[in-house]
């Protein structure tokens, strides 16, 4: 069954939601360099929340304050060499990296044993790695607008050639583009694209402001050339620290999301995770609203995510009295 919802309105921006300081930021170094995260509502259920490209930590800003609100704790992390977070230091940015920093994160930094994992773009693989690789971690799943195993299969239109020239030149040709971006200026050009022009989101989502807020971050030279490395990893198996997981999970509970007007991921999206991910909820599909679903409808994200892991919410140890506060 597919539903459409609404997001809420375009450019309703609350206080804050531009401010990089919002939430206090915290750091792990137990896999070599240090990982950047945003920790809120410590206590409750945990749910790990990972961003994409061209994002960092600073997509889920609209929603990490109504999540914990509900009952969550939080963690939004950087991935290595997004945000604030340092580069690796055995210089792969592949899924499986991340995946494995964090579950270092997750186990050994904050000590949880079970995690509901919620991520779209990069972080869609990069969940679904997590969820097979450990399996005993992985309590349940949200995913939105991101590669599954199959995806394409259903694709109703095809995706604009402007949407996808980037992917061949970040990871076939990155060090030449890096160096054609040379300045923060030509950098935040480059990345504000993937935001605005290239019709990755819903047309008129994101303000000036809110484009200034995310590109922000990939202003330095390293950070975004780190960034590219994802890429390479899929044309060039010397770029992976491993072989990625990426199969379907028909033993995880997932909640399924799209933002249709996404120009980047094929609009058969829905129908493709939900074949991957046979026990789902969903999916559903956002009106007004394109490939970054936490920022362009924080209400239905954190509803969904809320009324998903109500049952979870409701018996956690300690809910009643987080709840009185």
């Amino acid at each position: 069954v597919v539903s459409t919802v609404s997001a809420v309105p375009l450019n309703t921006l609350a206080p804050g939601d531009l401010d990089p300081g919002r939430f206090p930021v915290h750091t792990y170094t137990g896999r070599g360099f240090r990982q950047a995260y945003v920790r809120e509502g410590e206590g409750g259920v945990p749910l790990l929340l990972v961003h994409g490209w061209p994002e960092t930590k600073r997509i889920w800003w609209r929603v990490i304050e109504p999540l914990a609100a509900a009952g969550f704790e939080v963690v939004a992390p950087d991935l290595r060499g997004f945000g604030d977070s340092e580069v690796g230091p055995d210089g792969f940015g592949d899924v499986a990296a991340h995946s494995r920093d964090l579950h270092a994160l997750l186990t050994d930094g904050l000590g949880h044993e079970r995690v509901v994992l919620a991520g779209g773009d990069l972080g869609g693989p990069v969940i679904q790695d997590l969820a097979l690789r450990w399996p005993e971690l992985a309590d349940r799943l949200v995913l939105f607008n991101a590669p599954v195993p199959g995806i394409g299969r259903h694709a109703r239109r095809p995706v604009g050639g402007s949407a996808h020239d980037y992917f061949v030149r970040q990871g076939t040709d990155a060090d030449a583009l890096a160096a054609e971006l040379a300045t923060p200026a030509q950098r935040r050009r480059y990345i504000a694209t993937f935001y605005t022009s290239r019709f990755w989101a819903h047309d008129g989502a994101f303000g000036p402001d809110a484009v200034d807020f995310h590109t922000e971050p990939f202003a330095d030279g390293s950070s975004l050339r780190a960034s590219f490395r994802a890429y390479e990893s899929f044309f060039d198996p010397a770029a992976r620290s491993e072989e990625s997981v990426l199969a379907p999970n028909p033993d995880l509970r997932a909640l399924i999301l799209y933002g249709p007007s996404d120009h980047v991921i094929p609009d058969g999206f829905d129908l493709d995770a939900a074949e991957a991910f046979p026990d789902h909820v969903g999916p559903f599909l956002l009106r007004e609203c394109g490939h970054f679903v936490p920022w362009e409808a924080p209400h239905a994200f954190a509803s969904a995510v809320t009324a998903f892991c109500g049952d979870l919410l409701a018996g956690w140890p300690g809910r009643s009295s987080r709840s009185s506060e």
